[in-house]
């Protein structure tokens, strides 16, 4: 498929993900003009559907080809805008159903043409990103769901964390301590749309173990001091990404249910932020090209957005612990500027590898 096709597909993804972080900041208290009467409480949904389900579909449609798949990241991305325009959510929570629908089928096909532990794994995400939107459509508060969205995202990674380090032939040992952890987390989300607290812990232990397993195990550990800068780069965001899983366990461990406030916003952006953030920091190099076809050039300048991620992450977290509104506030400020200069110096970085 011609890349004109679905270069509009990445700028929906984008323009989705510039959408979440205004929303963000509503959430967190700034005095912003809102788009719509309840746009903070879109956040969540407009990042995990709006941008990170689309990109995620879209990576695999381009990779595979098929025509049908391209239908997926279509329909999140009429999803989200759909959520703005409409004054009640029900006509995006549809399309963004559909959407996920969609990404389940692609995971599906992708796990019946190579049936492993790690396509098995994401496709098990992808069917509890549908199962959250649903639920979410039906009506169930985002407090009681997101860990079904956080779940599609971890899930996700950990699968493809799990692909990439074939090439270190895993034992059989590794497999089945990975199985373990994997599915016990699984097993914490599933049970938390019933049994909030427990199932908030039980995903919490899952989180921990699948922590452990990535820095006992994964590449990126042994590609910290590579001879190649981008290796070292991509190395140091995903080892970073592994300690902020580590966290969000234990923070989910230690609080259980939460329904709002600071540890709330605490245990999720851990995972949300310090985790997935930067497997997205650390995948970016890999991923843009594949889908555009255009190599990114490497500059140092890429570490001041994973530090800057990181230092203020530890700020917002602070400010949750102290519950200091205030420190909480820039923390978060911080955590978007991050990922636009991130968006910034992957772009620029596009820019000079097209010319190249």
């Amino acid at each position: 498929m011609s890349k004109r096709l679905y270069l509009p597909l990445i700028g929906f993804a984008l323009l989705a993900l510039l959408a979440a972080l205004w929303a963000g900041l509503l959430r967190l208290g700034w005095t912003l003009p809102t788009l719509t009467s309840n746009f903070a409480m879109l956040h969540g949904p407009l990042m995990v559907s709006g941008f990170l389900g689309t990109l995620v579909a879209l990576e695999r449609a381009v990779a595979l080809r098929q025509k049908w798949m391209f239908s997926a990241p279509l329909l999140t991305g009429l999803g989200w805008m759909s959520l703005l325009v409409f004054p009640t959510f029900l006509p995006g929570a549809i399309l963004l159903t559909l959407g996920s629908l969609g990404a389940v089928g692609i995971l599906a096909f992708i796990t019946h043409r190579e049936t492993q532990i790690f396509t098995i794994t994401m496709l098990v995400g992808a069917i509890t990103w549908f199962v959250g939107n649903v639920l979410w459509m039906l009506g169930q508060p985002i407090f009681q769901i997101v860990f079904l969205w956080q779940a599609f995202l971890v899930l996700t990674i950990a699968g493809e964390r799990l692909e990439l380090n074939r090439v270190l032939r895993p034992t059989r040992q590794a497999i089945l301590l990975f199985i373990a952890a994997a599915s016990l987390y699984f097993c914490g989300v599933m049970l938390s749309t019933f049994v909030l607290s427990w199932g908030t812990r039980l995903a919490g232990i899952g989180m921990l173990l699948l922590g452990a397993w990535f820095l006992r195990y994964d590449l990126a550990l042994r590609n910290l001091h590579h001879r190649l800068p981008i290796t070292r780069y991509i190395a140091w965001s995903l080892s970073s990404g592994f300690v902020w899983l580590l966290v969000g366990g234990i923070l989910n461990l230690i609080f259980g249910a939460m329904y709002a406030g600071p540890y709330y916003d605490a245990a999720l952006h851990t995972v949300f932020v310090g985790f997935v953030i930067s497997m997205i920091f650390g995948h970016a190099p890999i991923i843009f090209p594949a889908i555009l076809g255009i190599p990114i050039t490497f500059h140092r300048i890429f570490y001041t957005q994973l530090i800057l991620l990181h230092t203020s992450l530890v700020i917002r977290i602070l400010g949750d612990l102290l519950t200091n509104l205030s420190i909480r506030q820039w923390g978060g400020l911080l955590n978007e500027v991050a990922v636009l200069l991130f968006l910034g110096t992957t772009l620029y970085s596009l820019q000079k590898g097209s010319k190249s």
